[in-house]
């Protein structure tokens, strides 16, 4: 371990961490869906069955329950519809955190660090409207669960997790997790009805991911966050330049009009790949850069002055 007087700038940072919570009291996450009551947690939810007030009739989703069926439109439209009721509860805030080797990466701030402070701010913008926040972290080897609690103690544990896991970043190891494997273990921690933020950079999204992710979707109100340096943009100024994954080295030449096409054109494919999901599933979407602060990314999507939802 580093001596914690010392800030090491691919570390994160506690302190930083920590004084996230000053800024996250203008963040509403679901500014629509207003609660009663804070004894019943801070939002009403869309569920299937009997809650408190008529919300609307649909047309029948495999997995609604048989009970909500409404007779009348069924029988006027012959296909069948089911009525949907709004109820009071809780919505459990889940963060999951990517700090797998690929996040040790940035040209300014590494990925990894950036990841910690979204996870931060967001575990603090749940305690501010009232929610039980916990978390799942993912590194090269390990992960930490950490128990949606109301309470300052389960997002202090969890920033002390998070500063610990990007400093076994230091120490350069293959992968024992995929994005399908976190994933997985999400569809096991997420309880029906949760907030789910995955904070990732996405780069080994595939095709059993995007199961997971529709499971998920079936019972969780799920927002991507994903994590972006402008390397993985476009290459850096044309030039011969040394690289290496920690295991291995090799040279780039980024003069290579060619390469520097093909490069281009896979983020963007990939980019495309991803927009398109969470449009198919009903997803958020945000993007952060490790040029940019995460506040202000934040406060564009969840600012109580902004009415819609993000997107």
């Amino acid at each position: 371990m580093t001596d914690p007087d010392i800030h090491n700038p691919a570390i994160a940072d506690v302190t930083t961490l920590v004084g996230m919570r000053f800024g996250t009291r203008e963040l509403n996450f679901f500014p629509r869906l207003m609660a009663r009551t804070a004894l019943m947690g801070g939002h009403q939810s869309r569920s299937r069955g009997r809650g408190m007030d008529f919300e609307e009739v649909r047309q029948y989703q495999p997995g609604d329950d048989i009970r909500t069926i409404d007779w009348r439109v069924t029988a006027r439209t012959l296909t069948p519809h089911t009525k949907l009721y709004r109820e009071e509860r809780e919505r459990p805030v889940l963060i999951v955190s990517d700090l797998r080797s690929g996040m040790f990466f940035g040209s300014r701030t590494l990925k990894s660090v950036l990841a910690c402070q979204i996870s931060a701010t967001l575990g603090w913008a749940g305690l501010n409207v009232n929610d039980r926040v916990g978390g799942l972290i993912f590194g090269t080897r390990q992960v930490t669960e950490i128990r949606p609690k109301r309470s300052h103690h389960a997002v202090l544990q969890m920033i002390h997790r998070l500063r610990d896991f990007s400093e076994m970043l230091l120490q350069p190891e293959v992968d024992q997790f995929s994005l399908s494997d976190i994933l997985k273990d999400c569809r096991r921690a997420a309880l029906p009805g949760s907030t789910l933020f995955l904070v990732s950079d996405f780069h080994d999204l595939d095709r059993s991911c995007e199961q997971h992710l529709f499971e998920l979707a079936r019972h969780c109100d799920i927002t991507l966050c994903q994590v972006i340096d402008p390397l993985e943009k476009t290459l850096p100024p044309p030039a011969l330049y040394q690289v290496s994954n920690g295991q291995q080295r090799f040279v780039l030449n980024s003069r290579d009009g060619k390469l520097r096409q093909q490069f281009e054109r896979q983020f963007t494919e990939r980019q495309n790949k991803l927009r398109q999901l969470a449009t198919q599933l009903r997803l958020g979407l945000l993007s952060f850069t490790t040029t940019e602060p995460v506040l202000p990314v934040l406060q564009r999507a969840y600012s109580r002055k902004n009415k819609g939802r993000r997107r």
